[in-house]
């Protein structure tokens, strides 16, 4: 997150390709607020962005855009902190993207489900790799398969 995906995220933003209202959730294991995550992506951005991407405006109207909810992918912690947060705006399209080892894809696919946040208008993204070899791949595929149909 702090040296690809945020300043990916940011360059969208600078692209205008954000409509309103765009809220972007990190989740993780680790206990921050939301002020603590946005400062964590101020100071990735500070550090990761090339020189002269940095705007101190479009900064702040990134990072307002943030929000953090503490989440263990193996057990029940968090989700219902998820699962509201994300009652506001129901409708939206939701995208998770998981950058995340593949082991834990279905783990994650299965709260997801098991905690009602798929909508209409859910979608998941997986980081590469996904699995070891062909037969990994397929199993990890087969089993996201499970909770997020194909189309």
């Amino acid at each position: 997150a702090e040296r690809k995906l945020l300043p990916a995220l940011y360059h969208r933003q600078m692209e205008g390709q954000f409509t309103e209202p765009t809220r972007i959730i990190g989740a993780s294991r680790a206990s921050l607020s939301h002020d603590e995550y946005r400062r964590f992506a101020s100071d990735a951005l500070k550090e990761h962005l090339k020189s002269g991407e940095f705007n101190e405006a479009e900064v702040e109207k990134f990072t307002s855009r943030l929000y953090y909810v503490s989440v263990d992918a193996k057990s029940e912690q968090g989700w219902d902190d998820l699962k509201k947060l994300l009652e506001e705006g129901k409708d939206r399209t939701r995208a998770f993207y998981l950058a995340v080892g593949p082991a834990i894809f279905s783990d994650i696919s299965e709260k997801i489900r098991d905690h009602k946040l798929i909508t209409r208008n859910t979608r998941i993204v997986v980081e590469k790799p996904i699995g070891r070899d062909l037969a990994s791949a397929t199993e990890l595929n087969d089993t996201i398969g499970k909770v997020f149909r194909e189309e």
